[in-house]
């Protein structure tokens, strides 16, 4: 579908987009020039990104030099790593990240997108929908990014075709409504010359929609983590010791951590989950400020009326619509390791700042990308995304991902070596065909 400009930005907020698709689709060109176009190059990188492309034979400056910034990156003529981006306009400020497209790298696109408010996917106007870009708009469906935006991009090379346009962003549609992706903006753009980055080209008369950039200024903000329900993960018990303390700090006991969304006030009562022991809030504060509330995002210290036991990992919530903690979880997981995923496997769940021993009770199917719907699967292999049953030590007080993209998340570790072998999302589930089979589950305890 085409974009229109009729919901405007409120001025200055900041947006969260990640690049996404497949190799050689011109992530890294198209990020370089958003930062050429919006003046946020320092004169000395441009001239030598110019420099190394006259080495190289070319003509004009390659924008990817600007983004590309690991050594093997810039000798490959690849993105290896998510690289960060900081740039702004007079509307609005932006974060990017500029996620790989090969298929070694998914994980880095499921760390990139995760937090992202828009996903901006370049398909190849000459190629449309590869398996890549499949796999991408399921990862940008499973973590329900809020906006994706579609780069129809080289469209200089299809002598700016209307009929390319059109025959690409149809089976962008198809594939994203498969996936239960609420709406897909389609833009034809040429990353190399700058048709309808940041302004609008006369080179594409028949698109009446904006450029990418006056499309990305005029996206809603994402959703306010203010307007959950109060979460704080804690990460730190401060006690003050020391016969020097001062008598209004010799009792002190603070709970501190980051609010992960809602707000907090004093007098608030308030649940330590997952122990269930209730208290009400009698004091906030912020360094050495006292305040009467606290919002999503900020760092503070709870102080409460009862000496109840809490200890980093619990998490501190609302009374009125606390979380019930579990044992026992069925989630989709963007597979991240290089050894397949196996039943019985045995891995740590880390969720806010809890972690705690796991194991996968049973995989219950895999998502595949040709027919976009859940197959049966004994294991999962690298960046596969399958729908598991897990067991755990101790609860846990997750939530729904579709209702908390924070309190409905979860990463999986490898114990042996502490590396992330996969992105979990509580609750999701997997496109399923009709009559598709079920793989049964087991009746057996598990004790781990």
């Amino acid at each position: 579908m085409e974009p229109t400009t009729t919901a405007v930005a409120t001025r200055g907020t900041l947006l969260r987009l990640a690049t996404a698709g497949s190799v050689d689709d011109g992530k890294s060109t198209l990020v370089g020039r958003l930062l050429h176009d919006t003046k946020s190059v320092l004169s000395d990188q441009l001239a030598a990104v110019e420099r190394v492309s006259r080495d190289r034979g070319l003509t004009g400056a390659d924008l990817a030099l600007l983004t590309d910034g690991l050594r093997a990156e810039r000798e490959q003529g690849i993105t290896i790593d998510v690289a960060y981006r900081y740039f702004a306009t007079a509307r609005r400020s932006f974060v990017l990240a500029d996620c790989p497209g090969h298929v070694q790298y998914t994980r880095n696109t499921v760390t990139g997108s995760s937090t992202a408010d828009v996903v901006v996917l370049l398909v190849d106007a000459r190629k449309g929908v590869l398996e890549q870009t499949r796999r991408h708009l399921a990862v940008t469906a499973l973590l329900r990014v809020p906006h994706v935006i579609v780069a129809v991009n080289k469209i200089d090379l299809v002598g700016f075709s209307q009929e390319t346009y059109e025959r690409v962003n149809a089976e962008v549609q198809a594939v994203a409504r498969e996936l239960g992706v609420a709406e897909a903006t389609a833009i034809p753009v040429s990353a190399l010359d700058g048709d309808n980055i940041a302004t609008r080209s006369a080179r594409t008369p028949w698109y009446a929609g904006p450029s990418l950039l006056e499309l990305l200024e005029a996206l809603p903000p994402a959703d306010d983590p203010s307007h959950e329900a109060f979460r704080l993960p804690v990460q730190l018990v401060i006690r003050p010791q020391g016969a020097a303390l001062d008598e209004a700090h010799r009792d002190y006991r603070g709970y501190a951590g980051q609010v992960a969304s809602g707000v907090v006030r004093v007098g608030d009562e308030v649940v330590a989950l997952p122990s269930g022991r209730r208290s009400t809030v009698t004091g906030i504060d912020l360094g050495a400020r006292s305040l009467n509330e606290a919002f999503a995002l900020q760092s503070v210290t709870l102080r409460l009326a009862d000496e109840i036991d809490i200890s980093r990992g619990d998490v501190l919530a609302a009374v009125a619509d606390a979380p019930q903690p579990t044992q026992d979880i069925k989630a989709v997981v963007c597979w991240l390791g290089d050894a397949p995923l196996r039943p019985g496997q045995r891995l740590l769940l880390k969720h806010g700042s809890r972690t705690v021993q796991s194991a996968v009770r049973t995989i219950d199917g895999a998502l595949d990308l040709d027919g976009l719907h859940s197959i049966p699967a004994e294991t999962l292999a690298l960046n596969d995304i399958g729908l598991v049953t897990l067991r755990l030590a101790s609860p846990v007080p997750v939530e729904n991902y579709a209702t908390s993209r924070r309190g409905g998340s979860f990463l999986l570790i490898d114990a042996h070596d502490g590396r992330t072998v996969a992105a979990g999302m509580v609750g999701a589930t997997l496109p399923t065909a009709a009559e598709a089979p079920t793989q049964p589950e087991g009746d057996e305890e598990w004790e781990i």
